[in-house]
């Protein structure tokens, strides 16, 4: 990206025909919501897969502080 032009290029994609029809009868500029569209999916997915690897810290330091208070279950007959 060269400062706040966005470089844009052709893409091949294949598409419900009666889907794209409908979606023409909403806006004049397919290509231009489709990529509002792609822009919003990508910013939920990244959010999406942030807030799973907080989830997954916050469960991993649960269980290491309960493993630290408590052990774990069959430590006293682990033979390491």
């Amino acid at each position: 990206m060269l400062g706040n032009h966005q470089v844009k290029r052709p893409f091949n994609l294949t598409l419900n025909e009666n889907t794209v029809e409908q979606a023409r009868r909403y806006t004049n500029n397919l290509s231009a919501t489709v990529d509002g569209l792609l822009s919003e999916f990508i910013a939920k997915e990244a959010q999406a897969r942030e807030d799973k690897l907080q989830l997954y810290a916050k469960i991993s330091d649960a269980w290491n502080r309960f493993d630290e208070l408590y052990g774990t279950f069959g430590s006293e007959y682990s033979p390491l």
